[in-house]
């Protein structure tokens, strides 16, 4: 398979890293994750109503460009090197690829033209209290009253979940287990019976959030798709989210390569740089094997899931899980290269470290991908 980007493709990636590069800098990075929000408005207007970022994947009967994943992959991969504070991850890998999957007509004409432009902000709550990937994590209970369902239980670790404008739930008819009974809803972010908690987290350029469902009176119309059947669609949400978050840790591991690389070269002891001695070369020589392998299975991921293929499952979470450690090791390995600056505040390697075990845990464990492939392919 040809890994190549076609020229549009290259022009929308070279177009990216330049806007990232002078409006997403270390500076601006810290400063987002340090407001109230996560993130910067001012950016987040541009990345959506001016550059279209929003609409890539989106069908253009829904207001998107309809452009396909592996154009969202690609702009992933830019976004990962620099760290982007923004709702886009949830609003887009998470939120807007759960009403393409599971919504109804109307609610993808209702929800889908503003998460294109960027006037609405997305997210989907899956994890229950535990924060795993599986369909037992769901813990939030649905059950029918009149014309209504009413939801009661605890969705944590939910993406931006503290600001998104439009939250889709996961939950589960009473008794069910397992893939059985899980639907999910659409609601506004500030529904009655809904409080919406922060929660401290180790990575400060994602914002997580704890959502507390109280009798919340949900009607018919948020219901997305059958009643109880919505397992399929959901799982296949969060297969797509994972290219998409394999395609961002392999930008963070690049950016990780090239820092250290960068350092090595400058940095000198002995007389000489430091790039120049044996164990240091070896250890770059690592990480370019570990981003070079990473990249071939994002991508490749990312041209099945614009295929829509059978392989999707298999692919999505072969990419999460070897993304995941290669992301890990080469954030680790670069504070190494840096040595004692690597630890400092002033240094973006620690800032790539929490990104890089968030990313790891988020959507699944590595060990829990790596069970999940095992079992697609019949191991």
């Amino acid at each position: 398979m040809d890994f190549q980007f076609n020229d549009e493709q290259e022009e929308l990636r070279s177009i990216a890293r330049a806007f990232l590069e002078e409006h997403c800098g270390s500076e601006q990075v810290r400063k987002a994750m340090e407001s109230e929000l996560g993130f910067d408005a001012a950016l987040w207007q541009q990345i959506g109503a001016e550059l279209g970022w929003t609409s890539v994947h989106i069908p253009e009967s829904y207001g998107g460009l309809g452009l396909g994943y592996v154009e969202l992959v690609a702009l992933m991969e830019i976004m990962g090197e620099v760290l982007v504070c923004a709702p886009f991850f949830s609003s887009i890998a998470l939120g807007a690829n759960a009403l393409i999957e599971a919504g109804t007509e109307a609610q993808q004409q209702e929800h889908l033209p503003g998460i294109a432009g960027g006037a609405t902000r997305a997210t989907l709550a899956f994890a229950g209290q535990s924060g795993r990937a599986d369909a037992d994590a769901i813990g939030v209970r649905a059950r029918r009253d009149g014309d209504d369902y009413v939801l009661d239980g605890i969705h944590s670790f939910v993406l931006d979940g503290h600001s998104a404008d439009l939250v889709i739930v996961a939950a589960r008819a009473e008794g069910s287990t397992g893939g059985d009974g899980v639907s999910l809803f659409a609601l506004p972010g500030g529904h009655a019976g809904l409080a919406r908690r922060p929660l401290p987290t180790m990575d400060q350029t994602r914002r997580l959030a704890e959502l507390t469902f109280s009798s919340a009176r949900v009607p018919a119309a948020a219901l997305m798709g059958e009643e109880g059947g919505a397992w399929p669609a959901l799982s296949r949400t969060l297969q797509l989210a994972c290219v998409a978050l394999a395609a961002e840790q392999v930008g963070g591991a690049q950016r990780c390569l090239d820092s250290s690389v960068a350092y090595a070269c400058e940095r000198e002891q002995f007389g000489r740089p430091i790039g120049s001695f044996q164990a240091i070369k070896h250890k770059c020589a690592d990480m370019m094997v570990e981003v070079e392998s990473a990249r071939s299975a994002a991508y490749y991921a990312g041209c099945v899931a614009a295929e829509r293929s059978d392989e999707l499952a298999a692919c999505a979470s072969l990419a999460k899980a070897y993304c995941s450690d290669a992301y890990f090791r080469c954030a680790a390995d670069a504070i190494q290269i840096h040595g004692g600056v690597g630890f400092t505040w002033e240094y973006d390697c620690h800032l790539h470290l929490k990104r890089a075990k968030s990313s790891e845990s988020f959507l699944g464990e590595p060990a829990y991908h790596r069970e999940l492939v095992a079992q697609e392919i019949g191991l």
